[in-house]
């Protein structure tokens, strides 16, 4: 294994404003490079057309790249703000491991102390999950989906190998289901949870390891 060096990119990928907005209000100090805050639009083709297009040259070329945002939780007992480290994500056209895993859940314990991480594969979807087809996903072994972390992960290492990594914070699960991210309290604990996962972020971009080519 090579390390990678310290000053290569951090690319931080998102789907909406309001994630972007939380991402942009965190503590942006004590990364170990240059990072951007990509809003890449909500879906799975909007998150592969920015993340191929982000990627193209630089300064973005050799980034190493994190999937993050909001999730619906499948597994009962999971609650708004929750966090979920995925091991890997999937959608149809395939499955992508995720890089510091342990070291992600690590520092996330660290930084945000009493909130639950959970961790285990997270699955994409190209709509909203909702009701009875939460049981469905959570029947295949995720615990978790979203419409852009496998989409933004396969596109990243079609570019070329790099870490990457998907961290969510959980809006709605079976119990809590919203309507409207925002408007009620389920949604302002995940935006506050999102808005303090940065610490975590950069640790790990200044630890992971780079595979050999």
């Amino acid at each position: 294994m090579n390390a990678r060096p310290a000053s290569a990119p951090l690319l931080i990928a998102c789907a909406l404003g309001i994630e972007h907005l939380a991402l942009r209000m965190g503590d942006r100090g004590g990364a170990g490079g240059p990072v951007t805050v990509l809003r890449t639009g909500m879906g799975p083709k909007a998150a592969e057309r920015s993340v191929t297009h982000a990627l193209s040259g630089a300064p973005l070329g050799g980034a190493a790249v994190i999937a993050t945002g909001f999730c619906a939780g499948l597994a009962h007992g999971m609650h708004p703000g929750d966090l979920v480290v995925a091991e890997e994500t999937r959608d149809p056209r395939g499955t992508v491991a995720c890089v510091g895993t342990e070291l992600l859940v690590k520092e996330l314990t660290r930084t945000l102390p009493g909130r639950t991480v959970h961790t285990g594969p997270l699955t994409g979807s190209d709509h909203v999950v909702r009701g009875p087809e939460r049981s469905d996903l959570l029947g295949t072994g995720a615990i978790a989906a979203d419409m852009e972390s496998a989409a933004t992960l396969l596109s990243a290492l079609r570019a070329s190998m790099r870490p990457v990594a998907a961290v969510r914070v959980v809006v709605d699960a079976p119990e809590h289901e919203l309507v409207r991210i925002g408007t009620v309290r389920g949604g302002i604990s995940a935006f506050r949870v999102l808005r303090s996962v940065l610490p975590a972020f950069f640790e790990w971009h200044r630890n992971v390891l780079l595979p050999r080519r």
